[in-house]
């Protein structure tokens, strides 16, 4: 049987970080010269909590664009596509949306956690609450089998499951096909500051575009153990972030284990540990850095390779969309041709990015 097709992405709400890097990126890069593997810009998605600032929005879809291509993202092998540019999306979510209950909606793990996260109390957008029916829709129109996420969002993609068994009741065959969640062992990283999460807006991230001064003054800042104070002090590696850094980036485990030895009986000082996690991290971030930049000065062709991603996501999607319209039995008002040359007017893609 062939490989699953992969459905992943990230938010346009701001530049990538090496949270993102060792969460996903990494995997994506692995996984892109063996699967089919979809990377979903999702600009409408970020609107759900922030349709105060579209200029926020709309500006970071290049900056998501750009890290892609830096860490080594090939347009070849995945397809990155922009969400607000596929239409099918938002008509088989608003599809989907028949087929679940608010009361389901709401009592999603995910979705508690991040209402409360962000403060809504009652104040929830619309948008928001519904995002589970609308990542179904993203998930089941690109027929992925496989979807890389975190422990944290699998509930989702149990939700989106429960769609398509809906679904597929009500056409009487299988219509769309089932995701199965792939966690990766990393984890997530914590904020330099020990915060539970690393954050774009929160201050304490390192950019995969970070020049070298901003990595040396972030790891300098890393939380350690504060109970640390003299290098001959015994010292805790649970909760101390550089560890957990070093936990994600070093490629010598062995050596890893033995400076966690080394701290934990005392005699090894903060500053030797950071010295080893900045080396690493210019070393990793400084390739990335350099691609970065020379990318930006030709965002035309960064914008070209959205447009053909796009345009293929268009044709993939639109088919999935005329499959579910078909099996719930609606009424098609057109004949076959002339759907097919709206598919190929889609796929054309003239309006993508055309400035106002």
């Amino acid at each position: 049987m062939p490989n699953p097709v992969i459905l992943t992405g990230d938010r346009t709400t701001g530049p990538l970080h090496i949270g993102h890097y060792a969460g996903s990126l990494k995997n994506r890069l692995r996984l892109q010269d063996s699967h089919e593997q979809y990377l979903l810009l999702a600009d409408t998605q970020a609107l759900t909590d922030n349709a105060s600032d579209v200029a926020k929005v709309r500006d970071s879809v290049l900056e998501v664009a750009l890290d892609y291509l830096a860490v080594g993202i090939d347009p070849a092998k995945s397809t990155i596509c922009l969400q607000s540019h596929l239409p099918a999306l938002a008509e088989l979510s608003m599809l989907y949306l028949n087929f679940v209950t608010v009361a389901r909606l709401e009592r999603n793990p995910t979705i508690k956690d991040e209402i409360r996260a962000r403060g809504f109390g009652r104040d929830i957008p619309a948008g928001f609450l519904c995002y589970p029916a609308a990542q179904a829709a993203d998930i089941t129109a690109f027929r992925a089998g496989l979807v890389p996420v975190g422990a944290d969002q699998a509930p989702l993609i149990e939700q989106t499951n429960e769609i398509v068994r809906r679904i597929n009741a009500a056409c009487g065959r299988p219509v769309l096909v089932e995701a199965e969640a792939f966690i990766p062992e990393s984890g997530r990283l914590p904020g330099v500051d020990g915060g539970a999460k690393m954050s774009k807006s929160g201050g304490n991230a390192i950019r995969l575009s970070a020049s070298a001064d901003e990595i040396s003054a972030a790891v300098r800042r890393m939380f350690t153990d504060p109970g640390h104070l003299r290098a001959e002090d015994p010292g805790r590696v649970e909760g101390n972030v550089v560890f957990q850094y070093l936990d994600a980036f070093d490629t010598e485990r062995a050596e890893v284990s033995a400076l966690k030895r080394h701290y934990r009986r005392g005699g090894l000082g903060d500053a030797v540990l950071k010295r080893r996690l900045e080396d690493i991290l210019q070393a990793l971030l400084a390739p990335i850095r350099t691609r970065r930049a020379a990318l930006a000065r030709e965002p035309g062709h960064v914008l070209d390779i959205l447009r053909a991603g796009t345009a293929k996501a268009r044709e993939v999607t639109g088919a999935t969309r005329d499959s579910v319209v078909e099996g719930l039995g609606l009424l098609r008002l057109f004949e076959a041709e002339m759907v097919a040359n709206a598919a190929k007017s889609d796929a054309a893609g003239k309006d993508l990015f055309t400035p106002a």
